[in-house]
């Protein structure tokens, strides 16, 4: 499995950057969002999901770690496909995708090119139920992290609740979730913790 491309962005379309790496173009596919974030002919490191179909073999490729976790919690929802994946978040950042299922803000997510209501539905009702046995297994865990007095402070549950659509249990969000002012927004919550889970 390729973990990630590292390289000379040699050409960009669409939704594709190609990564030139000792003399090989790996032609990735991507977002708007994280082709808003390089500029050609400098060095980009991209981190890479491969998939495997019978007809194709697709190379899929993002700026951060945490759009890469939001697209494989978005494909595996049932009917949702990179396709899909890629489009939601060319239009929503990682941020917005968890605050959007943890509103249950359909609207938001029917933004993206392609989708429809009931897809939208069903990506909030799948991951929700997700989000769930989250927060059912990692409740005695989160009680016993140090800080976790801060965890209930203002914003920060909503925070957890959100991160939790992207698959962060709360027992790893909630430590570094206790170190924030409980009073900022949830989107910058989110932001903040996604950054430093993903320098760890």
């Amino acid at each position: 499995m390729l973990y990630s491309v590292r390289g000379k962005l040699i050409h960009t379309e669409s939704t594709i950057a190609v990564v030139e790496c000792c003399g090989v173009g790996y032609c990735c596919q991507t977002t708007m969002n994280t082709l808003r974030t390089l500029k050609l002919n400098t060095e980009v490191m991209l981190y890479t999901y491969l998939n495997v179909r019978e007809d194709a073999v697709d190379l899929f490729g993002f700026s951060t770690k945490a759009e890469l976790d939001t697209f494989k919690t978005l494909i595996s929802v049932s009917g949702v496909g990179p396709k899909a994946g890629i489009a939601v978040l060319s239009e929503l950042s990682p941020e917005q995708v968890a605050m959007a299922i943890a509103t249950d803000d359909v609207k938001t997510i029917t933004r993206a090119q392609g989708i429809g209501k009931k897809i939208a539905q069903r990506i909030i009702l799948e991951l929700k139920d997700k989000l769930a046995k989250n927060i059912d297994t990692g409740v005695s865990e989160t009680a016993s992290v140090q800080g976790a007095a801060n965890v209930s402070a203002g914003n920060i549950p909503k925070a957890i609740e959100a991160l939790g659509v992207l698959g962060y249990a709360p027992s790893d969000v909630s430590q570094i979730l206790a170190t924030f002012d409980g009073s900022l927004p949830v989107e910058q919550l989110i932001a903040q913790t996604l950054k430093q889970m993903g320098r760890q």
